[in-house]
């Protein structure tokens, strides 16, 4: 039989096992110090990696940039433990900017998983030691399907390194733990090496701002480079307009039933003549106008400032700032009114 747990009182705390070290021996100033330390440590492993790409491993980095532009399916990233969390972020930001890749666990592609990867497919396996067991398990598979490997690696002379056919070298110099053992300056080479590949390839894609716009489609940069006027604005019978002939009193009933604080003014043909806004009404009350006999055509402010339903929603916020106005009327390739757009349009679809 299992030895029964000890019985804890109730109300008791739970015993909290001993940390390694006593808290007694902690020191801010020591804290600092190692940290800064730790940094410089991974600086210098990025200074030497940045000298090895603009020198002798120039050639192989330049192969590497043109065999995964030419691939014809995706860049595949494996790597185990820490390199594999470095590799899912690397495979990340590849697909990201415009490089198709994927992440497969080397322990997984050994039960399965090596199904996802195809012939017209380019492996980059990452490992700092390059004697990982799986990734050593599947290497001989990867060959016979015929599979591009690219390693990225700390050790030329490692089994993964033999086995491929382009060694980006990752070594560093020393690790940032002060024991030499826990992986932190090496994993930080690798992923700047990573960051590296990305960045070269999307340069060689000529990789745009609204290419990455449609990768992002719910973050800022892709609302503001894929939303547009039409997406945002108010159509339909939320739109207020009127005719030119249109009594003052009713002018404000459309304009107050609608709430945009303006109103168009609009031909039998639904072309935009003008516009009337509270700002209009404010300085026609300053000037002691009689309004009751007025009709829209006499206060309406002609030839107003419009943006096109096709034009990004973002344009339409620049044409707002720079003419300090709150509200635009929207019109169609033909001028005729389709829509409004109000500054708390775009604040709520988070265009601003």
């Amino acid at each position: 039989m299992l030895p029964k747990a000890p019985r804890r009182e109730p109300g008791a705390h739970p015993v909290t096992p001993p940390s390694v070290s006593s808290s007694s021996s902690y020191s801010p100033q020591r804290s600092v110090e190692m940290g800064a330390q730790a940094l410089a440590v991974e600086t210098q492993a990025l200074s030497a990696l940045q000298q090895r790409i603009a020198g002798p491993m120039a050639d192989a980095f330049a192969r590497a940039v043109a065999a995964m532009l030419e691939c014809r399916g995706r860049v595949v990233v494996m790597g185990m433990g820490k390199s594999g969390h470095v590799g899912r972020k690397i495979a990340a930001t590849l697909a990201s900017t415009g490089t198709p890749a994927m992440f497969v666990h080397p322990a997984e592609a050994s039960h399965g998983d090596l199904g996802m990867v195809t012939p017209s497919d380019i492996v980059l396996a990452i490992s700092n030691s390059g004697e990982s067991d799986e990734l050593a398990a599947i290497l001989p598979v990867l060959k016979r399907l015929g599979v591009m490997l690219i390693a990225i690696t700390g050790r030329a002379d490692s089994n993964l390194a033999r086995h491929a056919e382009l060694v980006l070298d990752s070594a560093v110099a020393q690790e940032a733990c002060p024991l030499n053992l826990a992986p932190t300056a090496s994993t930080t080479a690798q992923m700047a090496l990573g960051d590296a590949l990305a960045v070269a390839l999307l340069d060689a894609r000529g990789f745009k701002e609204e290419d990455f716009a449609r990768s992002h489609p719910g973050g800022s940069l892709g609302r503001k480079l894929l939303t547009h006027v039409r997406d945002v604005m108010r159509g339909g019978d939320a739109v207020p307009s009127v005719g030119p002939a249109t009594a003052f009193t009713d002018l404000m009933r459309e304009m107050s039933a609608k709430g945009l604080g303006a109103t168009a003014i609009v031909d039998g043909a639904g072309r935009v003549q003008g516009i009337f806004t509270d700002g209009d009404l404010r300085r026609l009350i300053e000037k002691g106008v009689d309004l009751r006999a007025l009709t829209a055509a006499e206060v309406m402010h002609p030839a107003p400032r419009t943006v096109r339903d096709d034009a990004l929603a973002v344009d339409a916020a620049d044409l707002m700032e720079t003419h300090r106005i709150t509200s635009v009327l929207v019109v169609d390739a033909q001028g005729m009114l389709v829509g409004a757009l109000n500054i708390n349009d775009l604040l709520r679809s988070k265009v601003i």
